[in-house]
């Protein structure tokens, strides 16, 4: 019984680790989601050349924005963005850890698979997106919200992340609060899938190639970087269509104006769009990812080393 509530307590602390982590770097990200949302509901389901672009690009959206909506609107859903860090990465990081100390992600010879760690971190996303739903889709709604010179996307009258959550729960029950769930899930997992898998590769490579002394800042740093190319490369597409599905507005019975469901979105998306509609907001994405990727990987990896450290703990202290 001490060995299971052991591991029980260790278990928690991974989950706990990975959420305070992606906190850190969702505050200093945030400005880029709130960029990122805009630019990826500018024009929706009209051609290039049929809208206004309120957004020409990354810079120009952060000027807009502060010039219009106040220089604070650019921390537009932090709280809802935070506690779905929080939730979301934590229960996702905390969900892969706990497969890597049961060694899940080792072949049969215990040395790390690329392979398993996908399906590690496919699997971690999945958990984790369901977990962290309804403040994705708060955090949408109140990124979007702007004046109505400048406003894209569906525009949801909520005030804060406590009203939003009282007003998805009285019109449409619990059922409403995870709307859109598909399409994060999909999100996610690719994501979560891409971003461990590569990171978990690229930073055993740097530390077989011994360019780093081991357990080095930059070991971590440098396989982060190249981690978060991928994820932008992969999940940008699944990033448009999620917000989409979060964003748009909804009937009385719960049905979505505009998308069905997640192959309804990306066919709406390619048709009226084009494939590069898939790729709306794919800088302010990319400049965000890779520094989000980066500080709550590096973060995560260094506080694992510290907690290790000091319980002195029989797992492994990096992937």
């Amino acid at each position: 019984m001490a060995a299971a509530s052991s591991n029980e307590s260790n278990g928690a602390i991974e989950f706990l680790i990975g959420g305070i982590a992606t906190c850190g770097a969702g505050f200093f990200t945030n400005p880029l989601e709130v960029v990122k949302t805009r630019m990826q509901l500018q024009g929706e389901l009209r051609a290039h050349g049929e809208y206004a672009v309120h957004y020409r690009n990354a810079f120009h959206a952060f000027v807009t924005i502060a010039r219009n909506d106040g220089l604070l609107a650019l921390q537009s859903g932090l709280v809802p963005a935070l506690w779905y860090q929080f939730f979301m990465n934590g229960t996702r990081l905390g969900t892969y850890q706990i497969q890597v100390n049961l060694g899940l992600t080792n072949d049969k010879n215990g040395r790390h698979s690329f392979l398993r760690s996908v399906a590690a971190g496919a699997f971690a996303g999945c958990v984790g997106a369901l977990v962290g739903s309804p403040f994705y889709m708060v955090k949408t709604h109140l990124q979007s919200k702007a004046n109505k010179e400048i406003a894209v996307g569906h525009q949801h009258p909520h005030e804060s992340m406590s009203h939003a959550f009282k007003s998805i729960f009285k019109d449409h029950g619990v059922s409403g609060l995870w709307r859109g769930v598909s399409g994060a899930i999909v999100r996610v997992t690719v994501g979560s899938a891409s971003q461990l898998s590569t990171f978990s590769a690229a930073k055993h490579f740097v530390e077989e190639s011994k360019i780093f002394k081991p357990n080095s800042f930059n070991v971590t740093f440098s396989a982060s970087m190249v981690s978060g190319i991928f994820v932008t490369l992969f999940m940008t597409p699944f990033d448009v269509v999620s917000t989409r599905l979060y964003n748009q507005a909804v009937s009385p019975n719960g049905q979505g104006a505009f998308y069905s469901g997640v192959a309804d979105c990306f066919f709406k998306i390619f048709k009226s769009e084009g494939f590069w509609g898939f790729y709306k907001g794919w800088v302010p994405s990319y400049l965000r990812i890779g520094p989000h990727t980066t500080i709550s990987l590096v973060l995560w990896d260094e506080v694992r080393k510290i907690y290790i450290a000091r319980k002195d703990l029989k797992v492994p202290a990096e992937l």
